[in-house]
């Protein structure tokens, strides 16, 4: 097996999807400048998610749309057919 192949900061992290304040804890490496504290006690690095399985329609079978700066408005009236 090679050496220094995996990452050295693989540790556990809270996601948190903030359309619905779902929040999971698993094992990353990614890098992270906030922390929550979590059910344990214990304090993890946090990272912000938009979307999750609890809020994506594919897995909750609901078409949700979630708009962020009217940005499908914006769309609409630029190639609205005249």
């Amino acid at each position: 097996m090679k050496k220094d192949l995996h990452p050295s900061n693989y540790r556990l992290v809270v996601f948190k999807d903030m359309s619905n304040d779902y929040s999971f804890i698993t094992k990353s490496c990614i890098d992270t400048r906030e922390t929550v504290k979590w059910e344990d006690g214990n304090e993890y690095p946090l990272v912000k998610l938009e979307i999750s399985h609890t809020s994506h329609p594919f897995y909750t079978g609901k078409m949700k749309l979630v708009d962020t700066a009217g940005r499908i408005d914006k769309f609409r009236s630029r190639y609205n057919k005249k």
